[in-house]
């Protein structure tokens, strides 16, 4: 009988890793041909018999990844996740891309990954997260549109593989935040956000890069760092303007003009992700992209 958890998608993930990719996933995640498929079978049969949730094989191999194969730590990974799921769902349901205030917030560009890898095989996203009206706009959407655009990211296979085996960095413009902004980023929303990418996201956050950012700001970022791991909180720089080491692995060409590339305008981009988010709607109202 064909197993009913195999998907083609995770032959083509793996079909599409070039040596070099193989050999970085050997040397630094401990993942071989033999290794990967004992490992995703394991996390089947446990998944199976405590968990019992829907969930793809490439999705389980993120896992995996970000865990470097170990699989107590894969396990605890994925518990802290669909917890997450459930204990927060103001993030993750109601993710209808039509709802007028996730509309206002897609409409803005707050965040906006970047369609190739940069030079280091990272996915890339620009978050420019002072945008919105706190007065209007709740801090729940504008994390779930985060989210909403991560993974829509995430269906691209081109994006997929080569995160899934490099990771994230994202580059936040934090330009002309106001003190609403400021107050809306509590420590116990900057301690949910430290806990999901470090415990919970199946992605491996590389670097975050923080640029035009007043001073005030900074102490936002000394909270956040003090509930991440010294590992973690090294990966985070707090600029006061734009530096040019910010995009030093980032090539121009996959970067819009107003941060000095050539793919298009920030609207382009904004238009892009915008019209495939909307034509993935059914995927996200059934709630089934985990």
């Amino acid at each position: 009988m064909e197993n009913k958890h195999k998907y083609n998608s995770i032959e083509y993930y793996i079909q599409q890793l070039t040596s070099k990719d193989k050999e970085y996933v050997a040397t630094y995640l401990n993942e071989t041909d033999e290794t990967r498929e004992t490992a995703i079978a394991e996390i089947r049969r446990w998944i199976d018999d405590e968990m019992h949730i829907q969930i793809d094989d490439f999705l389980i191999l993120r896992f995996l990844r970000v865990c470097k194969f170990n699989l107590e730590k894969t396990k605890a990974r994925i518990r802290n996740y669909y917890k997450l799921r459930s204990d927060l769902p103001e993030w993750f349901s109601n993710t209808d891309p039509f709802r007028p205030e996730l509309q206002e917030l897609i409409n803005m560009g707050l965040y906006l990954p970047l369609r190739k890898p940069d030079n280091q095989g990272r996915f890339v996203v620009i978050a420019r997260s002072t945008l919105h009206n706190p007065r209007i706009h709740k801090l729940s959407d504008i994390i779930k549109v985060g989210v909403m655009m991560v993974e829509l990211a995430m269906r691209n296979r081109a994006i997929a593989t080569s995160a899934s085996v490099y990771g994230f960095t994202m580059i936040n413009d934090a330009i002309n935040p106001t003190l609403q902004q400021f107050l809306q980023f509590g420590p116990s929303i900057l301690k949910k956000i430290a806990h999901t990418w470090q415990n919970c996201y199946p992605m491996r956050f590389q670097l975050v890069n923080v640029i035009n950012a007043p001073m005030f700001l900074d102490i936002s970022f000394k909270i956040f760092k003090s509930f991440m791991s010294e590992k973690m909180s090294k990966r985070i720089h707090v600029y006061s303007h734009m530096m040019p080491s910010c995009f030093e692995d980032i090539p121009a060409n996959i970067l819009p003009i107003e941060y000095g590339g050539t793919d298009g305008t920030i609207q382009e981009l904004t238009e892009y992700w915008k019209k495939l988010i909307e034509e993935n709607r059914d995927w996200f109202i059934s709630n089934k992209n985990n």
